[in-house]
């Protein structure tokens, strides 16, 4: 049974209110619930559900699943990755190689289908019986001394102490904030589809991926399972300028099969899985940054307060990292306004960096560059293997080029690599 938070001998318990029931908000209410809080989310779908086909859960996000007892959970759906490795698709030069263990800490990433992470986490929200309101569309809120939801058919839900924004990129709640902002749209975005897996030829630990300068880049990544007891699966995707697709659609998936696999023959083994432009969702990526994910009564949070490319794969982690980091934030404090200033401080520079790393490196590998890919594969592809660059490369990947884990309340998970390696130990 969940406790109030004690600080000095007094109790204190929020009424929370969470706008989306995506992996943000689900860990942010699990954090919230155990500390004693009063949640509700509220979720615009009928019914919660994942969007997206594979992500990789990096040290960071996996230290965060392992804070909330669910490591072992996600582990036996996922692929355990020990390198990310790309070439370019004529000359078979390796243009990318990253490899975890040139860290030390016995590292490594797992690739999960999303609704491996959804459903982790969800089945976890129903187990703490915590509120799920689904079909609620959040307009706007109104914040004095507590703060009311303002849904789309007029409803006000509240008050409350505290709203956490976990809403995503589209996000209507972060307005509320002086100088919010909104994503700018990024050129190039991805078909993507999730297929069943073929492993002749490919690495079941490693994200394989094909580049034809930066104008196009093809990826095979290892998901694990979306469920117990359903079969592998990979994530295949194609980056294309979203402006693009219907063009690309009108001249037939045979001409589009036929390009994918004249750049990367062993492809076909996922190209002959897809009968029709209905198996390829089409990814949009826009670049945004919050200058302070905070406002009165309200906290921001995943891609609501940060987005960019999956370029770095950060962004599933990067939410993760917020939830705790509020969490802590909430522990250690003795008033909202006090908390949220904490958490606005513990995952500024961590945010900022990352943000700033990605926005960097898209262009090489997602652009219409001539002169950028040209340096990507001769120089950088060079320098990337005298050290410390393979160290650093890792670091970049994992999300520890600054040490999130001490301000969010964390210890970094270490991992066991014998018989069951889903086993790690972290503390808060």
């Amino acid at each position: 049974m969940s406790r109030p938070v004690r600080l000095g001998g007094i109790s204190i318990s929020y009424d929370i209110a969470i706008a989306g029931a995506g992996p943000a908000g689900l860990a942010m209410a699990l954090y919230l619930k155990r500390a004693g809080h009063r949640v509700t989310i509220f979720e615009r779908f009928e019914k919660p559900k994942p969007v997206g086909s594979g992500l990789i859960l990096q040290p960071t996000g996996l230290t965060v699943l392992a804070d909330l007892g669910l490591l072992d959970d996600i582990m036996a759906l996922g692929a355990r990755i020990d390198r990310l490795h790309g070439a370019d698709a004529w000359t078979g030069r390796t243009v990318l190689d990253v490899r975890y263990d040139a860290h030390r800490g016995r590292r490594f990433g797992l690739a999960v289908h999303r609704a491996a992470l959804f459903g982790t986490l969800f089945r976890a929200a129903r187990r703490e019986a915590i509120v799920i309101e689904t079909s609620v569309e959040i307009e706007t809120m109104e914040a004095g001394e507590r703060a009311t939801l303002i849904c789309g058919n007029g409803r006000r839900a509240g008050p409350f102490d505290l709203i956490v924004d976990a809403s995503g990129s589209r996000s209507k709640l972060r307005q509320s904030v002086a100088n919010a902002g909104a994503p700018r749209p990024l050129s190039y975005g991805a078909f993507w589809a999730s297929l069943g897996w073929r492993g002749e030829g490919f690495d079941e630990h490693a994200l394989l991926q094909r580049y034809d300068k930066a104008s196009v880049m093809i990826g095979v990544l290892p998901i694990g399972r979306p469920e117990p007891g359903a079969e592998k699966m990979a994530a295949f995707f194609w980056s294309l300028k979203p402006d693009d697709a219907d063009a690309v659609r009108a001249a037939g998936l045979d001409a589009w099969k036929e390009r994918v696999v004249r750049l990367w023959p062993q492809s076909e083994a996922f190209t002959r899985q897809i009968d029709s432009f209905d198996q390829l969702s089409l990814a949009r990526y826009g670049h945004h940054t919050m200058k302070l994910p905070v406002g009165r009564r309200l906290a921001v949070i995943g891609d609501a307060a940060h987005s960019t490319s999956p370029q770095l794969g950060q962004g599933a982690n990067m939410a993760l990292l917020d939830a705790a980091a509020l969490s802590h934030a909430l522990a250690r404090t003795r008033s909202v306004e006090a908390a949220l200033e904490a958490y606005a401080k513990a995952r500024r520079w961590h945010v900022r960096v990352f943000q700033a790393l990605s926005l960097a490196f898209t262009p090489f590998y997602q652009s219409d560059s001539v002169a950028l890919p040209f340096i990507r594969d001769r120089l950088v592809a060079t320098i990337a293997k005298i050290p410390p660059a393979p160290r650093l490369l890792a670091s970049m990947v994992a999300g520890t080029v600054i040490d999130p884990f001490r301000r969010a309340g964390l210890r970094e998970a270490r991992w066991d690599f014998g018989q069951n390696p889903g086993h790690g130990t972290t503390a808060s």
